[in-house]
């Protein structure tokens, strides 16, 4: 089984440089401390950015999201937005990349006195890493698509675990995961705390039912980019839109469904807790948000260019 995340092995990837704090040091070599908060407790913030065509996509809305989550959990990140895109750059031009990369960019509390929760026991400044790899999304993903299954565990309200922060804390979400791996399924699909559909473990979630294109109200889901270019697409383009609330059952009755994410767009899914869904795969509406996607993205690429 695979997930949206599956991608082909590129053996360029075993020398890249990776930028840690600053400096570019051969992947093998890059270390953070035995105590430094991300480690110690998961406590940062990151993002997964494209380089697609010679540009990072869609750049402002992450570094937007990276500051404000920073700002949520009182993390000084210690990089201007000005220093973090040329540490961007630096480090794709250190290792000849071009395209179709993906890059992880990461940033914890930094070194601590002692392995505890209190963050006033950080000694130092953050701890910034910038992985950027060779990585494609699985092309077979597109017709044989994901198999997701219902997880018990709920996703969760802002004043518990705010699900629109992108929290290097993902336990709640592994465990999710698990629990569809271990049913067969490829990942979770997690409702909110009302019962409702929310979110999958690590994308968003849409499905189609007679022509319409449903989501999540997003009160309980990720804060996804590419999440929110789909709902634009869809109205830019007049396609039938409703976002809400959404039952289970609502979802087995669908046509067809997908996933987003910044890693691999928009994902076809296939089946539901065991259940086909009835349309080919991708799906009529998903292949068509799929094109809107693929263009917006070229777009996007030759304005950065500009």
């Amino acid at each position: 089984m695979t997930g949206s995340q599956d991608f082909a092995a590129d053996p360029r990837n075993a020398g890249v440089l990776i930028d840690l704090n600053g400096a570019l040091v051969q992947r093998d070599e890059a270390r953070v401390s035995v105590f430094d908060a991300g480690f110690v407790l998961g406590d940062g913030v990151w993002e997964g950015i494209r380089l697609h065509k010679g540009a990072l996509l869609f750049l402002d809305a992450h570094l937007d999201r990276l500051f404000e989550g920073a700002r949520a959990i009182d993390l000084e990140i210690g990089r201007t937005r000005a220093e973090l895109t040329a540490a961007l750059h630096r480090t794709l031009a250190a290792n000849g990349m071009e395209d179709g990369v993906h890059v992880r960019l990461m940033v914890t509390r930094g070194v601590k006195k002692t392995p505890n929760q209190d963050p006033r026991q950080a000694i130092g400044p953050a701890t910034l890493v910038i992985v950027a790899e060779w990585k494609q999304p699985s092309e077979a993903l597109a017709t044989r698509g994901l198999s997701l299954f219902t997880s018990t565990i709920r996703c969760s309200p802002a004043d518990m675990f705010d699900m629109r922060l992108n929290s290097h804390s993902r336990l709640n979400l592994i465990t999710a995961l698990i629990q569809a791996i271990k049913a067969g399924a490829d990942e979770a699909l997690m409702l909110d705390p009302l019962g409702f559909v929310s979110s999958c473990n690590a994308t968003n979630f849409f499905f189609v039912r007679a022509g319409e294109v449903c989501s999540s109200s997003g009160d309980y889901c990720f804060h996804g980019i590419t999440r929110g270019h789909v709902i634009a697409l869809c109205r830019v383009h007049g396609m039938p839109l409703r976002l809400g609330n959404f039952t289970l059952k609502d979802v087995l009755a669908a046509d067809e469904a997908f996933v987003t994410g910044t890693f691999g767009g928009l994902t076809p899914v296939r089946a539901v807790d065991g259940r086909d869904l009835p349309a080919p795969l991708p799906g009529p509406v998903t292949a068509r948000l799929r094109a809107l996607y693929a263009a917006l993205k070229d777009s996007e690429a030759a304005r950065c260019r500009a």
